[in-house]
């Protein structure tokens, strides 16, 4: 007669954490939690575990796709002194992250936004030498940096960032303001607002359709939309965050991680869908001032470093449908 084990397959595995990127369907006995856990299709999506990227950082710019990433500038260890604000530039190319050609200008809380890795823009930030916030814009051709005409103000740390190399949107930003400035591809200029003054928000989209959300002080939920020549307030996050990532084009993106309340990093990811948000499965690893490619639909995301703390080199990419870990009830 034939036994369980020949009819139905292997053995459970032993492990002592979760095993990195299980097939679906698969379950495992993780010994630390003293727990049977099997990883379940999740048709809204969820986060799954790539390459990391090779200097820990956070505070940094984004732009791309989960397939052509590109991760510029950011905070070090500490964040202070010459060495805490970096230049570096990594690029991804769906598989792992590659070094390429540094930024003229180190710094870290910058804006950024591009559609690959071969064409983005890096705006404002914060340098440590001369110290203080910059309106610095520099342009990445695929293989170096350009510095081209700055930003009317200067500033630093979370923005509604969302837009291509030629044609871009910058909101918000600290000190806390309400300012925005479009770019088109050779200047900066100054137009109509956001409606609630802040730092720290997040945003998706394009230059005439776009989303801003979320920021600081004290954490938000409110949303705003970019139809190319003004902001209007709509449905709210379900859950307050500053210092998040945002990826997606209007009208349909995703919130991912940030800083809740009372100032921990979360895990928590939301989708919106044109009028409303809806929670869905949370990072892996919960975060705060990451960045993401951005620039792609809400069914594929990518996003990278941040902090935990402390600063981070992990990465995960969002699909739909995805696979989420869950445990096996015993009760």
């Amino acid at each position: 007669m034939a036994t369980y084990l020949g009819t139905h397959g292997s053995r459970i595995q032993n492990y002592t954490t979760n095993p990195d990127n299980p097939n679906a369907g698969e379950v495992w006995y993780n010994a630390t939690d003293n727990v049977l856990k099997f990883n379940a299709v999740s048709p809204a999506g969820a986060w799954s575990t790539v390459n990391s990227m090779n200097t820990a950082r956070s505070s940094l710019g984004g732009a791309g796709t989960n397939t052509s990433a590109l991760a510029f500038a950011g905070a070090g260890p500490g964040s202070t002194g010459p060495t805490g604000s970096y230049a570096i530039t990594e690029s991804f190319n769906g598989t792992n992250w590659t070094e390429v050609n540094d930024m003229n200008s180190p710094r870290r809380g910058v804006a950024g936004f591009g559609a690959s890795n071969t064409a983005a823009i890096v705006a404002a930030g914060y340098r440590n030498e001369p110290a203080g916030n910059t309106s610095l814009c520099e342009s990445w051709n695929g293989s170096n940096w350009t510095a081209v005409n700055g930003m009317n103000r200067n500033s630093h740390d979370g923005y509604a960032d969302f837009g291509t190399s030629t044609a871009g949107i910058i909101a918000g930003g600290t000190p806390a303001t309400n300012a925005c400035e479009s770019w088109n591809g050779t200047n900066w200029t100054e137009v109509n607002n956001l409606n609630t003054a802040r730092r720290g928000l997040a945003g998706f989209g394009t230059q005439p359709a776009g989303l801003g959300f979320g920021g600081s002080d004290p954490q938000k939920t409110e949303t705003e939309l970019w139809n190319g020549s003004n902001w209007t307030e709509v449905n709210d996050l379900n859950t307050a965050r500053d210092f998040a990532a945002g990826s997606g084009t209007q009208p349909s993106g995703l919130a991912i991680g940030g800083r809740g309340t009372p100032g921990g990093s979360i895990g928590n990811t939301e989708e919106w869908n044109g009028t409303n948000w809806t929670e869905r499965n949370d990072l892996n690893t919960a975060r705060q001032t990451q960045a993401a490619g951005g620039y792609q639909a809400a069914t594929a995301a990518l996003t990278f470093a941040g902090s935990i703390p402390p600063e981070s080199t992990a990465a995960e990419e969002w699909n739909v449908p995805g696979t989420v870990t869950k445990t096996i009830s015993t009760d």
